[in-house]
C-alpha cells in the first residue's frame, strides 16, 4: 500500500501538467514547461532517494529507496526526451551544436548517463556486483544542480534556497558517513 502512494505522489506532476495544458490552457510555452516539471520533479525525487538513509531511524522508507531512484530517473529520462523530441526534433546536428555550446547541457547529459548507468544496475544481481558505483549518485546530483542553476541565467530566492539544502543535505551524509568509517 506504501509503494503504491509512493507512486502516486511522484506521478502528480505529470498529471499537474496535463491538467495545466488540457484544462486551463495557461501554458505559453509548453517545452520550457515540461523541461521545468520534468527537470525539477527528478531533482526532488533524486534528492528524496538519498535522504531516505538519512531519515531511517525516524521512518524506514529503504525497501523502497530504489522504486524512488527509479521515478527519479524516469523523471530524467522524460526531461531528455524532451529535449531530443520536441525540442531538437531528433535533429543530431542540434543537439550536438547545442551540447559544445552549452555547458549546462553537456553537465546534465553526464549526470543523466551517470543516472542511466544506476538505474541498469539497480537489479539485485547487478546491483550486489555494482554497489560501490552507486555512490555516484552523489556526483550525478552536484551535476544536475549546477546544470539547473546554469540553466536558469540567474540566481533566484528559490536558487539559493535550494542550494542550501543541497548543502544541507551534503553536510549530514558527509557527517554519517564520517561516523560509519569510525564504527
Amino acid at each position: 500500500m506504501k509503494r503504491f502512494f509512493i507512486y502516486l505522489i511522484a506521478l502528480l506532476p505529470i498529471g499537474y501538467f496535463l491538467i495545466r495544458l488540457t484544462i486551463f490552457d495557461d501554458i505559453h510555452d509548453p517545452i520550457k514547461y515540461i523541461y521545468t516539471i520534468t527537470g525539477v520533479s527528478a531533482t526532488v525525487i533524486l534528492f528524496f532517494s538519498i535522504i531516505i538513509s538519512m531519515i531511517k531511524s525516524k521512518i524506514n522508507l529503504m525497501k523502497y529507496r530504489k522504486s524512488i531512484g527509479l521515478l527519479g530517473f524516469f523523471y530524467a529520462f522524460l526531461h531528455l526526451l524532451n529535449f531530443i523530441v520536441l525540442d531538437a526534433s531528433f535533429d543530431l546536428e542540434f543537439i550536438l551544436k547545442q551540447t559544445i555550446e552549452k555547458p549546462f547541457i553537456y553537465l546534465g547529459m553526464i549526470a543523466f548517463f551517470i543516472l542511466l548507468f544506476l538505474a541498469i544496475t539497480s537489479t539485485k544481481k547487478l546491483f550486489k556486483k555494482f554497489y560501490t558505483y552507486h555512490k555516484l549518485i552523489y556526483l550525478s546530483l552536484i551535476f544536475i544542480t549546477i546544470h539547473w542553476i546554469m540553466g536558469q541565467k540567474s540566481l533566484s530566492l528559490e536558487q539559493f534556497f535550494y542550494i542550501a539544502i543541497v548543502l544541507v543535505i551534503t553536510y549530514y551524509k558527509c557527517v554519517q558517513l564520517i561516523k560509519s568509517n569510525k564504527n
